[in-house]
């Protein structure tokens, strides 16, 4: 058994700039934990496999394509391979969320130019 606590998984350097961790990464999938502060968000970007998000703590928007939603904890939300799509925090207080990836992907996510 392999026993992860996501506080003691460093934030890695990533294009969002956001505090990301990559919790698992095996042959078959990825999990990742992120962490958006008040005002922060994900740059709308396209990943090459389904991506699967579950909310664990705030509130926040998801935006998948021509979609959007606010959401809250304990919201699973499913997003399509080869969708644009992004996270918002438009909250006070920090939005958590679990990622899943499956299957692993084999190519890179692709990053979008930001629309204002």
């Amino acid at each position: 058994m392999k026993v992860v606590q996501v506080k003691d998984v460093s934030s890695k350097p990533n294009l969002h700039g956001v505090d990301a961790r990559s919790i698992s990464d095996t042959d078959s999938a990825q999990v990742a934990h992120i962490t958006l502060l008040p005002g922060e968000s994900l740059k709308k970007h396209i990943t090459p496999v389904d991506v699967v998000f579950y909310v664990l703590q705030g509130r926040g928007v998801v935006e998948i394509g021509e979609e959007k939603a606010e959401v809250g904890v304990d919201t699973l939300i499913e997003s399509p391979a080869k969708i644009p799509h992004r996270w918002i925090n438009e909250s006070q207080g920090p939005l958590r969320i679990l990622v899943i990836k499956t299957p692993r992907p084999k190519e890179a996510t692709k990053m979008l130019t930001e629309e204002k």
